[in-house]
């Protein structure tokens, strides 16, 4: 005979809302259905200490000790509407997280919009076993909360759910709040830290037309970067130490560069985006122009911040279901 299950036995609704949330976009306004409150240990031990009160007043006919266990007793009942008033009607969006590679931490920015007039304090954003992070929001204003996750992997990194909560004001009272927002963090590949040269054989094709054309046409100084000609480094102004600065012509034609996917043959595919998404900083960093070719897809040369953020993108989701 097979032994009883505790664990498949189906759990209620509203217990399945509690602890798994349905994930829903910002911005969420904490209503009466979305808080719960319970006892914290000190509130426990608190109930605890007033029972033992009310007995020995009852033995003894004490009257003094009536009265001081009905009042402890009423600071406990009125402090359950000022814990369940400190998270009422809060209202919770998201913000933007920035991308980060593998292997660091992501950072989810959440803003906190407290419309009563009355302040509301040490309001704390808890996510497993991590710490506990808290704030203060005045009247009428807003705040802001910052919680980590580790990003281990490429692709979106969703957070997954977490609580707000309470102990204001006397720490006997607990409530709390489960969400699971619609937030998402963008997760580069690793960069591959070994050293391995760009394939600059379209930058040498076009190196002698970069030379001839246009160099009459001097345009302005930018700072030096590594990969750039002695020839147009601006040397009376590295003697006046301004440091080194490289002289930019109008009719310069950029150096472009192809970063392929089938010229890196016998490498699987982590170890291939590794590799793109260091030759990606590194064309970046030297100034190049610089296209990008994937399986089935294919980014045009260009260079700046937006082209590099577009072919770390594409690195990042490679393979992944949208």
């Amino acid at each position: 005979m097979a032994l009883f299950d505790m664990a498949k036995l189906p759990r209620p609704a509203f217990l399945e809302r509690v602890l798994h949330p349905a994930k829903e976009a910002g911005p969420v306004t904490l209503t009466q259905r979305r808080l719960y409150i319970l006892p914290t240990h000190h509130g426990l031990i608190f109930a605890l200490m007033l029972l033992v009160m009310l007995l020995g007043s009852i033995n003894y006919a004490n009257s003094m000790g009536f009265v001081l266990t009905f009042l402890l007793a009423s600071l406990a009942v009125v402090s359950i509407l000022h814990t369940y008033r400190n998270l009422a009607q809060l209202r919770i969006c998201t913000g933007k997280s920035e991308p980060v590679f593998a292997g660091q931490e992501a950072h989810f920015h959440l803003r906190l919009d407290n419309p009563s007039s009355q302040p509301r304090f040490a309001i704390g954003l808890s996510r497993g076993a991590d710490p506990i992070a808290y704030c203060d929001i005045a009247a009428g204003l807003s705040a802001s909360l910052v919680f980590h996750v580790s990003a281990t992997q490429r692709g979106m990194l969703h957070p997954g759910s977490f609580s707000l909560l309470s102990t204001f004001p006397l720490g006997l009272l607990r409530v709390w709040c489960h969400l699971n927002l619609d937030m998402g963090c963008l997760v580069y590949p690793r960069p591959a830290t070994e050293t391995m040269p760009l394939p600059v054989r379209a930058a040498e094709a076009q190196q002698g037309l970069s030379h001839d054309e246009g160099q009459e046409d001097f345009s302005g100084l930018r700072n030096y970067r590594p990969g750039d000609g002695l020839r147009h480094v601006a040397w009376k102004a590295v003697a006046q130490e301004r440091g080194m600065l490289t002289k930019q012509f109008s009719g310069e034609a950029a150096q472009e560069i192809w970063l392929d996917w089938d010229s890196l043959p016998g490498m699987d595919v982590e170890a291939r985006l590794s590799r793109l998404t260091r030759w990606v900083l590194d064309a970046d960093r030297a100034g190049l122009s610089y296209g990008l070719k994937l399986p089935g897809q294919q980014h045009p040369p260009a260079h700046g911040q937006e082209h590099m953020h577009d072919c770390l993108q594409a690195l990042a989701l490679f393979g992944k279901t949208p």
